[in-house]
C-alpha cells in the first residue's frame, strides 16, 4: 500500500509540473502574440497623431482606467474561452494605441529613436533576466504579493496627484518607482506560474504583459528626462 501511496504521489507531482510547464509555455507564447496589437495600435497611434483628452490630463487618466478595467474585467470574465484571448489582443491594441503618445513625445527629441530602442532593450534584459530567476528558483514568491499590491496602489495614487499637479519631479520619482515595482511583479508573476498558483494562461498573460508595459514606459520617461537631446 505504501509503495502505491508513493507511486500516485509521485504521478502527482509530474502531472503537476506538466501543467506548470504548459501554462508558462502558453503564457510565452500569447505575450508574444500579444506585442503584434501592441506595435499596430502605436502605429496607428503615430500615425493619426492619437490623442487622448490631451487638454484634460485627470479626465484622461481617469478614462483610461476606466476602460483598462473594464477590458480586464471582461478578459478574466471568459478567460476560459475564445473570447478571453480575443479580448486580450483587443485591450493590447488599445494599450499600444495608448502607447502612442508617450512614443510621439519621445521622437521628438533629436535621439528619440535610440531612447525608444534603449527602453525597449531595457525592459526585455529585466523581463528576460528575472524570468529567468523566477522559473529556477525553488522559493515561493507570493509572500511578496501583499507589498507589491500597496505599492501599486501607493504609484496609482501618486500618478493621479500628479495628473492634478503636473510636477516633473513627482513624475519621476513615479516612474523610477514603477520600474522597481513593475520588475517586481515580473518576478512574482511568473514564479507563482511555476509554483502553481496560477493556472490559466490568459489571466497569467494578462498580468506579466501589464508588468512588461508598465516597465517599458517607466524606462522610457527616464531616459527622456536625462538623455533626451532637444535638437
Amino acid at each position: 500500500m505504501q509503495g502505491n501511496h508513493e507511486i500516485l504521489r509521485t504521478g502527482s507531482v509530474a502531472d503537476s509540473a506538466l501543467q506548470q510547464n504548459r501554462v508558462l509555455r502558453n503564457t510565452y507564447a500569447l505575450l508574444a502574440l500579444s506585442m503584434v496589437p501592441t506595435v499596430l495600435g502605436a502605429l496607428v497611434g503615430l500615425q493619426l497623431n492619437f490623442s487622448f483628452l490631451a487638454g484634460s490630463p485627470v479626465m484622461a487618466f481617469l478614462l483610461f482606467l476606466g476602460i483598462a478595467w473594464a477590458f480586464m474585467w471582461g478578459i478574466e470574465k471568459n478567460k476560459n474561452s475564445g473570447l478571453g484571448v480575443a479580448l486580450l489582443l483587443a485591450f493590447t491594441f488599445f494599450m499600444g494605441l495608448m502607447l502612442s503618445r508617450i512614443l510621439q513625445v519621445a521622437l521628438g527629441f533629436s535621439n528619440g529613436g535610440s531612447l525608444i530602442a534603449m527602453a525597449a532593450g531595457g525592459t526585455g534584459a529585466i523581463f528576460f533576466a528575472l524570468a529567468g530567476v523566477a522559473s529556477t528558483t525553488k522559493r515561493d514568491l507570493s509572500g511578496l504579493g501583499k507589498f507589491l499590491f500597496a505599492g501599486l496602489i501607493l504609484v496609482l495614487v501618486a500618478a493621479l496627484a500628479n495628473a492634478f499637479f503636473q510636477i516633473p519631479a513627482l513624475a519621476l520619482a513615479i516612474s523610477a518607482i514603477a520600474v522597481v515595482l513593475f520588475s517586481a511583479y515580473i518576478l512574482f508573476d511568473i514564479n507563482r506560474i511555476v509554483q502553481g498558483g496560477e493556472t490559466n494562461y490568459v489571466s497569467a498573460t494578462l498580468a506579466v504583459y501589464l508588468d512588461i508595459y508598465n516597465v517599458f514606459v517607466s524606462l522610457l520617461n527616464l531616459l527622456m528626462a536625462f538623455t533626451g537631446q532637444r535638437d
